[in-house]
C-alpha cells in the first residue's frame, strides 16, 4: 500500500501524457450536445471520486449531478430515460456488473456513456462509449491509494476539457511536482494521536467532501477504526451529540470557500474538550498536519489525500494491522 500510495506522483505525471486528444473531443461533445441531466457510477473509493468529479462539474459549470443508485437498474428494472443523458462510470477493475449493467443500459438508450477505469479492456469499458484509462499501473493492494488519486485527476481533466478552462488544464499539467511534495508532508502526528482509538469523525466540506469520505474508508479497511465522514455543516447536527470530553476529530480544511467554517469548527471543538486534527495549508493557526497548495485550489484535495496514504499506513502497522491484507475484503468486488 505505501509503495503503491507513493507511486502517485508518476501515475499523475503518466496519466497526463495520454488520451489528450480524447478529453478535448469528449468536452467538445459535451458541450455541442449539452447533457440535461448526468449521472454518476460508482462503488468504494471509486464512487468518492465520483464525487468530486461531481462537485467539480456542479460549480464550475452550474449542471447538477446525480450519484446513481445502481439498483435502480439491476434489481428494479426502472426503465429511466435517456434521452439527454450523460453516464460517467468510474472503477479501478471494471469489473462489478452493478457499474456495467447500467453503463449498457444507458448505451443502448442513447446516452453518453463514458468509463474512467483502469482497466480500460474490462467489461466496463466494453460496456461505454468513451473509455478513459487510469493509467495507474498494476495496484495490488486491497485499499486503493494510486488508483483513487488516477480517478480524481480523471474527473479535474473532464471538467477543464468540458469548461474548455486554459487555466485549470494548465494546473492540472503541473501537479505532479505538487504531489509529490505532499507525499513528503510530515504527518506522523496523527499517528501519536490515533494510535489508541477505536472510533474518530472526519470532516470536510465542499471539495475536501470526497478526501472525508476516503479518508473514513481507509480508516475502516486499514486501521479497523469505526471512522465516520461529515461535511462540516451536517456534522453540526445529530452527530453534534456524540462529540465530547476526548472525541477524535480529523478535519480537512484546505483552500477555498469552505475553509474558515471549517477553521471555526475545528476551534469550537477544541474548546469543547475534543482532540482536533487539523489539516490545513502550513502557516494556518492552529494547524497540526500540513496541506500541501496545488497549482489551483480546486486540485488540493488530490494534495491532501496524497499525504494522508503514508500515515494512515502507518498507522496501520502502529496498531498491529497488515495495511495490505486487511480481513474480510478483496481487490476486486462483484456486487448487483
Amino acid at each position: 500500500m505505501l509503495a503503491e500510495a507513493l507511486q502517485a506522483p508518476d501515475v499523475v505525471a503518466r496519466q497526463l501524457t495520454h488520451d489528450v486528444d480524447a478529453y478535448r473531443d469528449f468536452g467538445a461533445l459535451l458541450r455541442e450536445r449539452a447533457p440535461s441531466s448526468l449521472l454518476t457510477i460508482a462503488r468504494g473509493s471509486s464512487d468518492h471520486a465520483a464525487h468530486y468529479a461531481a462537485y467539480l462539474v456542479m460549480a464550475r459549470l452550474g449542471k447538477l449531478v446525480t450519484s446513481l443508485p445502481m439498483s435502480l437498474v439491476t434489481l428494479y428494472q426502472s426503465r429511466i430515460a435517456c434521452e439527454g443523458l450523460a453516464s460517467f462510470a468510474f472503477s479501478q477493475s471494471g469489473q462489478s456488473p452493478d457499474l456495467v449493467e447500467p453503463t449498457g443500459y444507458f448505451r443502448r438508450g442513447g446516452a453518453i456513456t463514458a468509463a474512467f477505469v483502469n482497466a480500460s479492456e474490462s467489461p466496463l469499458g466494453t460496456a461505454a462509449e468513451w473509455v478513459f484509462g487510469l493509467h495507474a499501473g498494476d495496484e495490488k493492494s486491497v485499499a486503493a491509494t494510486k488508483s483513487f488519486i488516477a480517478q480524481l485527476l480523471a474527473g479535474a481533466r473532464l471538467v477543464a476539457a468540458w469548461q474548455g478552462d486554459p487555466q485549470l488544464r494548465d494546473a492540472i499539467g503541473r501537479l505532479p511536482d505538487t504531489m509529490a511534495q505532499a507525499s513528503r508532508l510530515d504527518w506522523s502526528r496523527a499517528v501519536e494521536t490515533l494510535q489508541g482509538d477505536d472510533r474518530l469523525f472526519v470532516i470536510g466540506r465542499g471539495l475536501g467532501l470526497p478526501v472525508a469520505l476516503e479518508a473514513a474508508l481507509k480508516f475502516k479497511e486499514t486501521c479497523g477504526i469505526q471512522a465516520e465522514a461529515f461535511s462540516g455543516a451536517e456534522v453540526q447536527h445529530g452527530p453534534m451529540a456524540l462529540i465530547g470530553e476526548g472525541f477524535p476529530l480529523l478535519v480537512f480544511a484546505p483552500r477555498g470557500p469552505a475553509q474558515p467554517g471549517l477553521l471555526e469548527l475545528a476551534t469550537r471543538m477544541r474548546s469543547r474538550g475534543a482532540r482536533v486534527l487539523l489539516a490545513a495549508p502550513q502557516g494556518t493557526p492552529g494547524a497540526d498536519l500540513p496541506l500541501a497548495e496545488s497549482p489551483s485550489e480546486d486540485l488540493d484535495p488530490l494534495c491532501a489525500i496524497q499525504s494522508f496514504y503514508p500515515m494512515v499506513e502507518a498507522l496501520a502497522r502502529a496498531r498491529g494491522l497488515d495495511p495490505d491484507t486487511p480481513p474480510f475484503l478483496n481487490k476486486v468486488t462483484r456486487t448487483q
